[in-house]
């Protein structure tokens, strides 16, 4: 079922889908691969009889010949055609052919490690932490000491200084 498209976009995207054809033919750039001709020549069939060469209103305008990728596709094609290339270049080295004039720079990790000097051993606390006293640990007729409590001499206390804002 043909749809309505305007006979000025059916002829301009033909032109270009032949132009396309005809600059690959004529081999200025490098050669369509069999994908691409194919490409081509459905998209052309397509729009002839039908009008269109899609039918999904999701792909593209539905008042255009092709969908948006078609005519992505036919642009990179084009560009293909008449050897301006496309894509992702490789960057080539500036220097000579033997050496490179870029040369990454590469962290020796042996370098930076150092002989390792033997750990000091930790000093014995003089009691076992958490306020434990073993009975091993007390001499003879030595007595335990005495628990610290939150006796007021360990409080901070509050101080009053003469001579402040209230004072008159």
């Amino acid at each position: 079922m043909p749809r309505e498209i305007d006979e000025r976009k059916k002829r301009k995207a033909l032109r270009k889908l032949r132009k396309a054809a005809e600059l690959a033919e004529r081999g200025e750039g490098p050669p369509l691969s069999d994908w691409e001709r194919e490409f081509l020549e459905e998209v052309e069939q397509r729009i002839e009889t039908f009008g269109s060469a899609f039918a999904d209103p999701e792909k593209g305008d539905l008042e255009d010949p092709m969908s948006a990728l078609q005519t992505q596709k036919l642009r990179e094609i084009g560009k293909k055609a008449r050897g301006k290339g496309g894509g992702f270049k490789t960057r080539k080295p500036l220097g000579s052919k033997k050496k490179p004039a870029y040369t990454p720079r590469v962290r020796q990790l042996d370098e930076d490690i150092e002989e390792e000097a033997p750990a000091p051993e930790p000093a014995k606390p003089e009691r076992p932490p958490l306020g434990v006293i073993r009975g091993s640990d007390l001499k003879s007729g030595e007595e335990l000491p005495a628990p610290k409590t939150g006796g007021e001499s360990e409080r901070p206390r509050l101080r009053i200084i003469k001579g402040g804002r209230d004072d008159a």
